[in-house]
Protein backbone atom coordinates (compact mmCIF):
# COMPACT_ATOMS: atom_id res chain seq x y z
CA UNK A 1 0.00 0.00 0.00
CA UNK A 2 2.83 2.43 0.72
CA UNK A 3 4.22 2.22 -2.82
CA UNK A 4 0.94 2.23 -4.72
CA UNK A 5 0.57 6.01 -4.80
CA UNK A 6 4.15 6.74 -5.99
CA UNK A 7 3.87 3.96 -8.59
CA UNK A 8 0.62 5.42 -9.84
CA UNK A 9 2.19 8.87 -10.17
CA UNK A 10 5.21 7.37 -11.92
CA UNK A 11 2.90 5.58 -14.36
CA UNK A 12 0.98 8.79 -15.05
CA UNK A 13 4.19 10.80 -15.56
CA UNK A 14 5.62 8.11 -17.82
CA UNK A 15 2.42 8.02 -19.88
CA UNK A 16 2.42 11.79 -20.30
CA UNK A 17 6.12 11.75 -21.19
CA UNK A 18 5.51 9.09 -23.85
CA UNK A 19 2.61 11.02 -25.32
CA UNK A 20 4.71 14.19 -25.26
CA UNK A 21 7.58 12.43 -27.01
CA UNK A 22 5.23 11.11 -29.68
CA UNK A 23 3.69 14.55 -30.23
CA UNK A 24 7.11 16.18 -30.39
CA UNK A 25 8.37 13.69 -32.96
CA UNK A 26 5.27 14.12 -35.13
CA UNK A 27 5.60 17.91 -34.85
CA UNK A 28 9.28 17.87 -35.77
CA UNK A 29 8.62 15.60 -38.73
CA UNK A 30 5.71 17.80 -39.83
CA UNK A 31 7.74 21.00 -39.70
CA UNK A 32 10.64 19.36 -41.53
CA UNK A 33 8.27 17.97 -44.19
CA UNK A 34 6.67 21.39 -44.62
CA UNK A 35 10.09 22.97 -45.11
CA UNK A 36 10.96 20.31 -47.69
CA UNK A 37 7.73 20.93 -49.61
CA UNK A 38 8.27 24.68 -49.45
CA UNK A 39 11.83 24.35 -50.76
CA UNK A 40 11.22 21.62 -53.35
CA UNK A 41 12.17 23.88 -56.27
CA UNK A 42 15.41 24.93 -54.59
CA UNK A 43 16.25 21.31 -53.80
CA UNK A 44 15.50 20.34 -57.41
CA UNK A 45 17.80 23.06 -58.73
CA UNK A 46 20.56 21.98 -56.33
CA UNK A 47 20.24 18.40 -57.52
CA UNK A 48 20.11 19.48 -61.19
CA UNK A 49 23.30 21.50 -60.79
CA UNK A 50 25.20 18.53 -59.40
CA UNK A 51 24.31 18.44 -55.73
CA UNK A 52 24.33 15.01 -54.19
CA UNK A 53 21.53 13.40 -52.25
CA UNK A 54 23.76 13.24 -49.19
CA UNK A 55 24.29 16.99 -49.24
CA UNK A 56 20.56 17.60 -49.57
CA UNK A 57 19.85 15.31 -46.62
CA UNK A 58 22.55 17.07 -44.62
CA UNK A 59 21.19 20.51 -45.49
CA UNK A 60 17.62 19.68 -44.51
CA UNK A 61 18.69 17.89 -41.32
CA UNK A 62 21.00 20.75 -40.25
CA UNK A 63 18.29 23.34 -40.73
CA UNK A 64 15.80 21.30 -38.73
CA UNK A 65 18.19 20.28 -35.95
CA UNK A 66 19.47 23.80 -35.23
CA UNK A 67 16.39 24.98 -33.33
CA UNK A 68 16.08 21.56 -31.71
CA UNK A 69 19.56 21.86 -30.17
CA UNK A 70 18.68 25.31 -28.80
CA UNK A 71 15.43 23.93 -27.35
CA UNK A 72 17.27 21.00 -25.76
CA UNK A 73 19.72 23.36 -24.06
CA UNK A 74 16.83 25.47 -22.76
CA UNK A 75 15.05 22.32 -21.60
CA UNK A 76 18.14 21.11 -19.75
CA UNK A 77 18.44 24.45 -17.97
CA UNK A 78 14.75 24.46 -17.07
CA UNK A 79 14.82 20.90 -15.83
CA UNK A 80 17.89 21.59 -13.71
CA UNK A 81 15.96 24.42 -12.05
CA UNK A 82 12.70 22.51 -11.58
CA UNK A 83 14.02 19.08 -10.63
CA UNK A 84 14.09 19.93 -6.94
CA UNK A 85 10.30 20.24 -6.96
CA UNK A 86 9.99 16.62 -8.13
CA UNK A 87 12.70 15.24 -5.86
CA UNK A 88 10.21 13.36 -3.65
CA UNK A 89 9.12 11.25 -6.65
CA UNK A 90 12.64 10.13 -7.53
CA UNK A 91 13.73 6.79 -6.12
CA UNK A 92 17.39 5.72 -6.02
CA UNK A 93 18.58 8.65 -8.15
CA UNK A 94 19.61 12.14 -7.20
CA UNK A 95 17.71 15.12 -8.64
CA UNK A 96 20.74 16.27 -10.63
CA UNK A 97 21.99 12.89 -11.87
CA UNK A 98 24.21 13.49 -14.95
CA UNK A 99 23.56 9.99 -16.31
CA UNK A 100 19.81 10.66 -16.36
CA UNK A 101 20.31 13.97 -18.12
CA UNK A 102 22.61 12.33 -20.67
CA UNK A 103 20.11 9.52 -21.30
CA UNK A 104 17.27 11.98 -21.84
CA UNK A 105 19.34 14.13 -24.20
CA UNK A 106 20.38 11.02 -26.14
CA UNK A 107 16.78 9.79 -26.40
CA UNK A 108 15.42 13.16 -27.49
CA UNK A 109 18.29 13.64 -29.91
CA UNK A 110 17.69 10.24 -31.49
CA UNK A 111 13.97 10.91 -31.84
CA UNK A 112 14.64 14.33 -33.38
CA UNK A 113 17.22 12.85 -35.73
CA UNK A 114 14.83 10.17 -36.99
CA UNK A 115 11.99 12.69 -37.27
CA UNK A 116 14.11 14.97 -39.46
CA UNK A 117 15.81 12.20 -41.39
CA UNK A 118 12.57 10.88 -42.92
CA UNK A 119 11.59 14.16 -44.67
CA UNK A 120 15.23 14.84 -45.56
CA UNK A 121 15.49 11.45 -47.25
CA UNK A 122 12.31 12.23 -49.15
CA UNK A 123 13.82 15.55 -50.26
CA UNK A 124 16.86 13.77 -51.65
CA UNK A 125 14.62 11.69 -53.91
CA UNK A 126 13.20 14.75 -55.69
CA UNK A 127 13.41 14.39 -59.45
CA UNK A 128 15.06 17.62 -60.68
CA UNK A 129 13.54 17.38 -64.15
CA UNK A 130 9.97 17.23 -62.83
CA UNK A 131 10.63 20.11 -60.43
CA UNK A 132 12.11 22.31 -63.16
CA UNK A 133 9.24 21.49 -65.52
CA UNK A 134 6.69 22.47 -62.90
CA UNK A 135 8.27 25.92 -62.67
Amino acid sequence: MTTSSPRFYALIYTSFAGIGLLLASVGIAGVAAHNVVRRTQEIGVRLALGGTAGRVVGMVARQALGPIVVAMIAGLAGSALLTTTLAQLLFDIKPHDPLTYAAVVALLGAVALVATWLPARRAARVNPIEVLRAE
